[in-house]
């Protein structure tokens, strides 16, 4: 049986990011899909209402990594960006991201 080659080209299809929670299970992250949709799919509680950015019942805090917002205004200060907040129905992780949770 021959070995797997291990300095072979790069997947195709790279692992999808990771949303972690700590104190709740890792979630894949599919192309496009917010952190809140994420989260509700897994039954996980996250304050949420309009679910278009305006609201800002979904803010929450990162711990580490970082999002892109779907939306060109999300209703964030640029001192909350800088703090790492985002709102979750409007942001999408193209990277692993850690959340320290709900709430600004």
């Amino acid at each position: 049986m021959k070995a797997p080659d291990c300095d072979g080209p790069a997947s195709d299809n790279p692992a999808p990011p990771l949303l972690r929670w700590p104190g709740h299970p890792d979630l894949p992250l599919a192309p496009g899909q917010t952190v809140l949709a994420a989260l509700e799919a897994a039954g996980l509680p996250w304050p949420a209402s309009c679910r278009n950015g305006t609201c800002r019942t979904c803010i929450g805090r990162l711990a580490a990594g970082r999002v892109r917002h779907t939306i060109p205004w999300p209703g964030l200060s640029a001192d909350e960006k800088a703090d790492g907040c985002f709102l979750a129905c409007v942001a999408v992780a193209d990277d692993d991201v850690t959340l320290a949770g709900p709430g600004a």
